[in-house]
């Protein structure tokens, strides 16, 4: 199971919010409510993420086991 627990940690330790996200860096409402929900996104946007909030992959997601 997918969790994007450690995203949000990430993005309050740098200040940036899902607004700034969607307003500043051009994310999609629709990717954002991906990540609310534990959805799947691209590697893409794995990558932007990094790069947007200067971190390793597993700052921003984790897998879990599936219960």
């Amino acid at each position: 199971m997918i969790s994007y627990e450690p995203l949000w940690r990430t993005m309050k330790e740098n200040n940036i919010t899902t607004y700034t996200l969607i307003y500043k860096h051009n994310f999609s409402p629709y990717t954002i409510t991906n990540l609310k929900r534990n959805k799947s996104i691209t590697m893409n946007t794995l990558e932007k993420l990094c790069k947007i909030l200067n971190c390793q992959a597993e700052s921003i997601v984790i897998f879990t086991e599936d219960e």
